[in-house]
């Protein structure tokens, strides 16, 4: 979706907007990826291959998509998310798969359950739906949107009605649209899809397998915990996981209060054959190394 600075640690409710905005300041963040050279990651030992591993393009904004592609195939994986048609030539470039597309969406607060948005979002997602079925992917994201006073269960029927109008062009197209869950307490306040409960009602009522959720542990260990009871429960809807460390949306190690081995064995045992993309804010000094640690952990 977008990019954060790239100082160290950021406040509480700091966002992929808020790193955008930051990111397009410019020179600071072209300038700064000489001290992130294309080849600063060593080669990695080989991985267990038991997970599909990704890292979200907006954590990154000290490397240029061309140098993030090496880094990622350095570490062992070849992966991104988050990534906007402009930049699929240069992943196709280097052989990196994008994991989770974007580009079709109004913003994290204009989505589905908002029926004013429905003309645009459909006219959007449709043109967007084409291009990344052309590109020979697979992973459409998607959002919600806010309440805006509304009662969720208003705001479900109305998110159903609006995908219902793209949802047999994904399925003819081989796309699946991914909404993400996010946290309302901390990070996007008023977010309408902040549950899982929510989101895998809104799943049932569609009852397509071309649609189903961003399982964010980091989001939904802020509203509700019980990560891995809720994996079990509900895995056959989760269609992509994040992972970030609570609080502060850094690193997962241990510094933070989940236990990421246990969490990616229990995905690992459900047969899951998407992809865990990593999308916590590097705060250490070497984000490369932050990122190897994350992938060593969760390579279960």
């Amino acid at each position: 979706m977008s990019i954060h600075s790239n100082g160290p640690a950021q406040a509480p409710g700091f966002t992929r907007r808020d790193a955008l905005r930051m990111a397009l300041t410019g020179s600071a963040v072209l300038g700064a990826a000489a001290i992130f050279p294309a080849h600063a990651a060593p080669a990695a030992a080989p991985l267990k291959g038991n997970l599909k591993h990704s890292v979200a393009r907006w954590t990154f904004p000290q490397q240029s998509v061309a140098q993030l592609c090496q880094t990622v195939k350095d570490l062992g994986f070849s992966a991104i998310d988050l990534v906007g048609p402009e930049d699929w030539p240069t992943l196709k470039a280097h052989g990196v798969y994008c994991s989770m597309c974007n580009g079709a969406e109004i913003s994290l607060e204009k989505g589905f359950a908002d029926r004013q948005f429905h003309d645009e979002l459909v006219a959007r997602y449709t043109r967007q739906i084409d291009l990344v079925a052309d590109a020979g992917y697979r992973n459409l994201i998607c959002f919600s949107g806010n309440r805006n006073g509304r009662d969720p269960l208003q705001g479900m029927a109305d998110a159903e009605a609006g995908l219902k109008r793209i949802l047999g062009h994904a399925e003819k197209r081989g796309v699946v649209l991914v909404m993400e869950l996010l946290n309302s307490k901390v990070d996007h306040s008023d977010y309408l899809c902040d549950h899982s409960a929510w989101g895998v009602a809104l799943c049932q009522r569609l009852g397509s397998a071309h649609f189903g959720l961003l399982y964010d542990i980091y989001h939904m260990q802020i509203m509700e915990g019980d990560i891995i009871a809720t994996i079990g429960r509900h895995h056959a809807y989760f269609k992509h996981y994040h992972t970030a460390g609570v609080p502060g949306r850094h690193e997962i190690g241990d510094q933070q209060e989940l236990h990421y081995p246990a969490i990616c064995r229990a995905i690992r045992d459900t047969g899951f054959d998407g992809y865990l993309a990593q999308e916590f804010m590097p705060a250490a000094p070497d984000p490369v190394g932050s990122l190897r640690e994350a992938i060593r952990l969760c390579d279960v």
